[in-house]
């Protein structure tokens, strides 16, 4: 006698995938007492919480008194566990977590009247290839001390962004700047330029810091663009300029750190020195 035929039930299928969701980015983590304040200073709704060492109770006390009244954690740590929060032994002491700061578009057209924090102090720093974070960070810091209100940041692929190194370096100098990106900095500097002196910082070349500024026309602001640490400034970023500057030297070592010109330059053509 024949058997019944087995009735198997096939398996069900899958459901249709869904929109894949990129990944939320990494929160900021603000390492240090000046970091730590900047971010308290400028955006301060966006710290999430706090943790601090014993030494940094009595720093962190203000902090912490307006954490709780907005209901957010904050929490004293040994030492091994703030570096493990930090991700860095470099921690200060004390490390705030806040949402990322995000780096908004040069508009495309510009407005007529710009933003005023845009050409504080009469310049506007702009970076292009930068790829150490400490020296972004330092650039930051000289832009901040010296009265600058903003920071601009090219599209190539070697610029380093906004990180836990940078705001470590920055003292804070990243939180008090306004900060945009392009993707094409000779298009920007064009349209930047019936706003201000676009001028190429050069190794060689350039007149002196002085010299530009007897050429400026009194109360026209300065884009100074400083370029990638070992080859320069991309050819069509200088010819993008209007005006290229040079510190002249000893000869004895063919030039500075990049964030060392970028502090003697915003410096000089500020008018401070």
């Amino acid at each position: 006698m024949s058997q019944p035929p087995v009735l198997r039930r096939s398996a069900p299928k899958p459901p249709p995938p869904g929109p894949v969701r990129p990944p939320l980015p990494e929160p900021d983590r603000l390492c240090g007492l000046a970091a730590v304040a900047g971010a308290f200073a400028h955006r301060p709704d966006s710290i999430l919480r706090l943790f601090y060492l014993e030494a940094r109770r009595a720093e962190a006390g203000g902090f912490c008194a307006r954490l709780a009244r907005e209901k957010k954690p904050y929490r004293e740590v040994p030492a091994d566990e703030l570096a493990k929060i930090a991700g860095t032994a470099h921690h200060g002491g004390i490390v705030a977590i806040a949402t990322p700061r995000r780096v908004s578009l040069l508009p495309d057209p510009l407005p007529e009247i710009l933003p005023e924090p845009m050409f504080r102090a009469g310049l506007l720093p702009v970076l292009d290839g930068i790829g150490n974070p400490h020296n972004l960070g330092a650039i930051a810091r000289s832009a901040a001390f010296f009265g600058c209100g903003g920071l601009m940041l090219s599209g190539d692929p070697r610029q380093a962004g906004l990180s836990d190194a940078a705001y470590r370096t920055s003292e804070g100098g990243l939180e008090a700047l306004g900060l945009v990106r392009t993707p094409d900095l000779p298009a920007a500097l064009a349209r930047l330029a019936p706003h201000c002196l676009t001028v190429a910082a050069v190794a060689r070349g350039g007149l002196a810091p002085a010299g530009i500024r007897a050429a400026l026309p009194a109360g026209r602001p300065v884009a100074l663009v400083l370029g990638n640490e070992e080859q320069g400034l991309p050819g069509a970023t200088v010819a993008a300029c209007a005006a290229r500057v040079t510190l002249p030297g000893s000869g004895a070592v063919e030039s500075l750190n990049v964030s060392v010109a970028a502090a003697v330059l915003i410096h000089a053509l500020t008018g401070r020195g």
